[in-house]
């Protein structure tokens, strides 16, 4: 579902994408940015990585080290300090990784698509960008196929992402200007995203989770609440209540990887389904019904942002897939009674 919901005007840009810039090729951007005073002090790598989020502070360490990034016109080195009022030209060329990504034609369910954005339904099993031995038949791969001009946009204008096995909606910006608007949207944490969880136990009250994230300190492919972790907060709402598990809508102050899924383990509350952070339903009956979705009951139900040309807000809706929706009606036709709120 696409819908209106009001308009905002006046949206100001701190980095200005120029891909008429002297010098610049064909598959490169040239990005223009004056430091702001509040990253006084920082190395340079390190404001980068806060102007520029859509990409990884390894990849904008590559662009300095290949001198694809220049301060008052002179070459620049990580290390060096900013201090407020520099300015800093970025030339955003392709990676060999990229240069390797390949249009492949994969179906895409799009909701919405105009010049400056795409909105797509995900289904289960669709890892988002390659990497981790997926190098092929990923979102990126089926977008460059979609779209050929999302080549000359990094990461194929992925955003944000969903986790392989995590249903629902996402965003993909067409252009640069798109991308880097949408990036800071996120960042300032004016993108909605709402999902839908199914839990085990039961939990009896709306609550939020306001916990650390970063890497496990032993499982290393794992996430987990860890005191130096980055800063997480995800609200849950409940929906329905059954003996042994809950249905919950999820809504994300902050993204961090599997943020979710930990955050709802660290309550005693994991995702069923999950393969990696779940564990059996204590109720037999439920476990049964269950193990009928391989995979984490986990939606991405509903996205709320700001066009990035027109300043609209608009706001998607994405049904429950199949599975999710058999796996509920299965448990809500065994015998015991639920509590259901509305959306």
């Amino acid at each position: 579902m696409n819908r209106l919901i009001n308009e905002q005007d006046g949206r100001n840009y701190s980095a200005k994408p120029d891909s008429s810039a002297a010098g610049s090729q064909e598959n490169e951007n040239t990005i223009e940015l004056t430091v702001p005073d509040n990253l006084a002090g920082l190395r340079l790598d390190q404001a980068l990585a806060q102007l520029l989020p859509q990409w990884s502070r390894s990849r904008l360490q590559g662009w300095i080290e290949q001198k694809c990034v220049s301060v008052d016109s002179a070459a620049a080195t990580c290390k060096q300090k900013v201090w407020g009022g520099e300015s800093i030209r970025v030339i955003a060329g392709q990676t060999e990784n990229d240069q390797s990504h390949q249009a492949e034609a994969i179906p895409l369910k799009i909701l919405f698509e105009d010049d400056h954005l795409i909105i797509i339904d995900k289904p289960a099993g669709l890892v988002v960008h390659p990497g981790n031995g997926n190098w092929h038949g990923t979102l990126l791969n089926a977008l460059l196929n979609h779209a050929p001009q999302l080549s000359q946009v990094p990461r194929a204008g992925i955003v944000h992402r969903l986790d392989k096995d995590t249903t629902g909606l996402l965003v993909v910006a067409k252009t640069i200007e798109a991308q880097f608007d949408l990036a800071r949207q996120l960042q300032q944490r004016t993108v909605k995203r709402h999902y839908l969880a199914l839990v085990l136990g039961k939990l009896e009250k709306d609550g939020v989770v306001d916990a650390p994230i970063g890497r496990h300190p032993i499982h290393r492919t794992r996430m987990a609440v860890v005191q130096n972790g980055k800063p997480a907060r995800t609200h849950y709402r409940v929906l329905e209540k059954f003996t042994a598990s809950t249905l919950l809508h999820c809504s994300l102050e902050t993204g961090r990887t599997h943020q979710i899924r930990v955050h709802l383990l660290s309550i005693g509350h994991p995702l069923a389904g999950d393969p990696v952070y779940g564990r059996t339903s204590p109720d037999p009956s439920t476990a049964d019904a269950v193990v009928r979705l391989p995979r984490q009951a986990l939606h991405a139900w509903q996205l709320e942002l700001t066009h990035p040309h027109s300043g609209q807000i608009l706001l998607w809706e994405s049904p429950l897939p199949d599975d999710m929706a058999a796996l509920l009606q299965a448990i809500r036709n065994l015998p015991h009674s639920s509590v259901s709120r509305p959306l």
